[in-house]
């Protein structure tokens, strides 16, 4: 993750080439099985997979391992890459190791000339890789997915907090994305449905030195993306310090409905990570999915934390939860596939650019003047313009049955005796209709809790 060092503290965020990869057919041969998606295009919660097509869709989650995640990361992470500075031998080493693990999957380079790499700069070089969509009318929509994977070399003042002149491998910031991205790679191929979308697969060079990459990248496309819409990205940057199972996801607001998306993809049955998730509203230049929110493309970042061995040369492999990168990778798999799916794509929303953690307080916390919690469940809650169909609950009244049922403020509605809602009118009506027992499901920090209200226990 990038950083400007101008402090003692960190900002924001603070070569094995013979191994073995897992056995999987390439898109070109032949493939995905057929069968039921299990994340609807809707983005319904909870919604119950069928049959084998469960099954396929599980297989897919289940084959992004830590053993698999650890191998990427602790051969990148070696002294070998010198620190994978951008535009460095080192550096291209790293790269020539990437386009190494990815090419036996079959995926289209998707780089100048027909090639993997897309160069630029001094030396600088992405690499990008590509899977058409299934659909004839979808397929020129591309949904992106990627991960930085230079880091700072040797270390100076510029972007160390030092020691300064020894290698720098950057286990987490971010052999651990690029990891997690080659597994997210694998597990696509194991779908039980090609994707209607098509995915791009990046792998950016120069993150460290200004995000020059994902730029380049945005103000020059290679020619097999020539006409093609992006239409929403994932960027994975920093997923291997995973800590009591907690997730910070930035950029949640560049599109109305993707917390829901998101909330979807991690309590989705047999391919959800059931991770904590923390919303921050927050769009910092600091990685590569602030180049896309730049550019009006919907974009998220999944992100375990800051650290004390951030741009250190402590950032090595025994630092590393190599159980957590699955996680993470897991669900980006789950959003990425559900966006891929869906009937429309994410539309930018301009808000979210001057959106930040006060008007998160302000929306979440701040409760009306003179207005308590009321109705015959003892609940007061709150529209949200970016996500119309969670209204959030701002206060639960003293003993009222919402109090019992255990709703807390902070909690967001998702539904209603099984009635997904629309919005804030919805769940009014559906609240007030309802008999003397309503079972309600609300998203409690990315994790699906279902509470039963009983007028009887006021």
């Amino acid at each position: 993750m990038s950083a400007i060092l101008d402090t003692e503290t960190p900002s924001r965020k603070e070569a094995d080439r013979s191994m073995v990869q897992k056995p999987i057919a390439g898109p070109q041969n032949a493939t995905f099985r057929l069968g039921t998606c299990l994340l609807a295009a809707s983005c319904g919660i909870l919604l119950a997979p069928i049959g084998h097509a469960a099954e396929l869709l599980s297989a897919a989650s289940a084959s992004i391992t830590p053993a698999d995640a650890a191998r990427h990361v602790q051969a990148l992470a070696d002294d070998a890459f010198e620190g994978r500075e951008g535009g460095t031998r080192g550096g291209r080493a790293a790269a020539a190791y990437i386009v190494d693990q990815i090419a036996p999957l079959g995926y289209e380079p998707a780089g100048d000339n027909g090639s993997s790499y897309q160069l630029f700069g001094a030396g600088l070089r992405n690499v990008l890789a590509l899977l058409p969509g299934s659909d004839p009318e979808l397929a020129n929509e591309v949904v992106v997915i990627g991960a930085h994977y230079d880091h700072v070399g040797y270390g100076t003042t510029r972007n160390s907090f030092g020691p300064f002149g020894f290698v720098h491998n950057g286990a987490d910031d971010n052999a651990s994305g690029v990891a997690g991205l080659i597994e997210v790679m694998e597990a696509v191929l194991r779908l039980p449905e090609p994707p209607r979308r098509s995915i791009l697969f990046a792998f950016w060079d120069g993150e460290e030195q200004g995000l020059l990459g994902s730029r380049h990248f945005l103000r020059v496309r290679p020619q097999l993306l020539a006409g093609k819409r992006l239409v929403f990205g994932v960027n994975l940057d920093m997923i291997g310090r995973l800590r009591d199972r907690r997730l910070t996801v930035y950029g949640i607001r560049t599109a109305s409905g993707l917390r829901a998306r998101l909330v979807a993809a991690n309590n989705a049955a047999g391919n959800g990570s059931g991770l904590e998730l923390a919303f921050d509203w927050e769009i910092s230049e600091d990685s590569d999915h602030y180049a896309f929110i730049a550019a009006g493309i919907p974009t998220i970042m999944l992100h375990t934390g800051l650290h004390d061995q951030y741009h250190r040369p402590s950032d090595d492999v025994e630092h590393v939860n190599f159980d957590g990168i699955p996680a993470v990778s897991r669900l980006a798999l789950g959003l990425v596939q559900d966006v891929a799916n869906g009937d429309h794509a994410p539309i930018f929303r301009l808000a979210s650019r001057t959106e930040s953690n006060v008007t998160r307080r302000q929306l979440e916390e701040s409760r009306p003047a003179n207005r308590p919690a009321r109705g015959r469940w003892g609940i007061l809650s709150r529209s949200d313009a970016a996500e119309p169909s969670m209204p959030v609950i701002l206060d639960v009244a003293r003993g009222s049955p919402a109090e019992m049922a255990g709703l807390r403020a902070g909690d967001r509605l998702l539904a209603i005796e099984g009635n997904r809602l629309e919005d804030q009118n919805d769940m009014i009506g559906r609240l007030t209709t309802s008999g003397s027992q309503c079972q309600v499901e609300v998203d409690r920090r990315g994790l699906v809790v279902v509470l039963q209200l009983d007028e009887e226990t006021e």
